[in-house]
């Protein structure tokens, strides 16, 4: 079985997918509780998202989440703006944030390539909005399991949920692999059975619905000291469920290392070598050339 969501840009294109390693969407680009960054964007000054931009995809991100949330501004424009200029400066793929439509929207006008739109819920008004945008601009679109009735403790419910935004979607002429689940990351601090339900409601998705997931990682070590191993910890866990993508921080070494070490331990990299590439320790200039003078010497000298 294989599913397979494809993003693109002008000039690269990145595949979620079973068969894939697991796809870093970085988070940095969200002015939510980073208040220097809400009025930098706000006047129209971006030199923080072009250095998150930067930052992230150097550390590994393969897509980057674009969020104009900012009370009070003009959210459709500082979101365009934002687009066109993460795509000037990197070619990564982006994910289109936001819960205003006309700013995705704008977002999406802005676009080039196959973007992932974040996000529709199961709310009828929401699918009725957002799918018909997703189909008009070719794009995917992020599925959060929860409707009117808010946010379910039960993963049966979230999965039916699911289940709606997914036939919906398809009414809208919109593919199966076109609509990647978020199963919705409770804080653990709060919900001591948080991650048991995300794991069991991933296998679910991949298995019976047979649909790529993703999720919001850092929300599940919320409030909690050691935030960042937590997290970490998580997406390896959550990507041995079967998750497949996840909005994270690629900035933190414990979050990135996790995700290496996942795809490795799944098979998603081939002879280690992007492991390798990563943790092998620095040689030291001369370093190599003085163990194998030393091993030379050695050989000498048991042979005489």
């Amino acid at each position: 079985m294989t599913v397979r969501t494809t993003l693109s840009s002008p000039n690269a294109e990145v595949v979620i997918g079973f068969d894939a390693p697991f796809c870093i969407i970085g988070e940095r680009i969200n002015p939510t509780g980073r208040k220097k960054l809400a009025a930098e964007m706000k006047a129209g000054d971006y030199s923080t998202v072009s250095a998150d931009a930067l930052a992230q995809v150097a550390a590994g991100a393969m897509m980057l989440d674009i969020n104009a949330g900012i009370p009070l501004a003009d959210e459709p424009k500082i979101l365009a703006d934002c687009v066109r200029l993460v795509q000037s400066i990197t070619d990564v793929p982006l994910c289109i944030d936001s819960s205003i439509i006309d700013a995705l929207e704008a977002g999406l006008a802005a676009y080039e390539g196959k973007a992932l739109v974040n996000s529709v819920t199961g709310e009828d008004e929401s699918l009725e909005r957002v799918l018909p945008l997703v189909k008009k601009h070719g794009a995917a679109v992020v599925a959060i399991s929860n409707d009117e009735t808010g946010i379910s403790t039960d993963p049966d419910v979230r999965f039916a949920v699911a289940k709606k935004i997914v036939e919906r979607a398809a009414d809208h002429g919109i593919a199966r692999e076109d609509v990647v689940v978020d199963p919705l990351v409770m804080p653990i601090g709060a919900m001591n059975d948080a991650g048991r339900q995300v794991f069991t409601l991933v296998r679910r998705l991949r298995e019976e619905l047979q649909v790529n997931t993703i999720c919001g990682a850092s929300n599940v070590a919320f409030g909690i000291p050691n935030r960042h191993t937590m997290t970490g910890i998580f997406i390896a866990m959550a990507a041995g469920a079967g998750m497949t993508s996840a909005i994270m921080n690629p900035l933190h070494a414990e979050q990135l290392v996790a995700v290496q070490a996942a795809n490795t331990l799944l098979g998603h990299d081939p002879d280690c070598m992007a492991w390798l590439s990563a943790n092998r320790p620095p040689v030291a200039e001369g370093a190599a050339g003085g163990r194998r003078r030393g091993r030379a010497g050695g050989r000498r000298a048991r042979s005489g």
